[in-house]
């Protein structure tokens, strides 16, 4: 997410970092070219058949209402990310002061952290599809980066591993039984916001509402230009590229929000690649 400075009323119309206007450009033009091709055939090739204003206003209504929907599902999805990636921070924090109160040996608080570190990398991995070993091995080592990495699930891996540490070093008391309780508490933690964040991952919205939506906004952009000819004349692909600004912006805004994980710059690259006939 972009957070920057609101621009000024001028540069309003003009931003395009964090605008959704360069991955919708083609489809508005797409709509502008048909409504004056539209209007072009109308006046003078043969009279195409009008549409009633106030029916395309209720058809847009209700795909106002379905887009409406859609987006606040997204929303609800990328918020709640939001909040768990957050509390994911926050638990990271709470084990490294945790460690502080109750391990004395510098060695064990190291290797604890460590593996705390491993874990929130191989969960950013995970979520986002990426290569995160050479991180990891700074961390811990080759050879166990290795290890969790063979694991179905690294970052649960992680997690285990660090578990058992904690047993070990309670065994021979290193560490408190109620700092053991205290740290135990903060990895349950952490596991709750890591399978709510892989259960986000993992559930997109259901295919049947964006499949509606994309096509009910196809069908109404379509359809407008006939319902503008009589009443806008060449004002037409004017009107026509705003409303499709709006629905198609809308939906775009929607697919975003719905894979709040979503590595952009990764899938732009694999985009490219399969453009170019590479795989990768």
């Amino acid at each position: 997410m972009i957070v920057r400075e609101p621009p000024s009323a001028l540069k309003l119309f003009f931003v395009m970092q964090g605008s959704i206007v360069p991955k919708i450009t083609s489809r508005i033009i797409g709509v502008a070219l048909l409504t004056t091709i539209v209007l072009l055939v109308d006046q003078h090739v043969i009279a195409l058949p009008r549409i009633s204003i106030s029916a395309m206003g209720i058809f847009g209504v209700a795909l106002s209402l379905f887009l409406g929907f859609r987006n606040n599902a997204a929303y609800d999805r990328w918020w709640e990310a939001r909040k768990l990636w957050g509390a994911m921070i926050a638990d990271l924090r709470n084990l490294g002061r945790n460690l502080s109160i109750f391990v004395r040996e510098g060695e064990v608080r190291a290797e604890i952290l460590s593996l705390g570190v491993a874990f929130s990398h191989l969960h950013r991995g995970f979520l986002r599809d990426v290569d995160v070993s050479a991180e990891i091995s700074g961390w811990i080592g080759e050879t166990q980066s290795n290890a969790l990495i063979a694991h179905a699930n690294p970052a649960d891996a992680a997690l285990r591993e660090m578990a058992d540490r904690l047993g070990k070093h309670g065994e021979r008391g290193a560490i408190s039984g109620f700092g053991q309780m205290t740290i135990s508490n903060t990895l349950a933690t952490l596991a709750q916001s890591q399978a709510g964040c892989e259960r986000i991952a993992t559930t997109p919205l259901p295919f049947v509402y964006s499949l509606m939506v994309r096509r009910t906004t196809y069908l109404y952009c379509w359809l407008l230009p006939f319902a503008l000819i009589e009443s806008t004349n060449w004002f037409a692909p004017v009107f026509a590229a705003v409303v499709a600004y709006v629905f198609f912006g809308l939906q775009a805004v929607t697919n975003e929000l719905e894979l709040p994980f979503r590595n952009v710059q990764c899938e732009s690259r694999r985009q490219n690649d399969h453009r170019n006939g590479l795989m990768i």
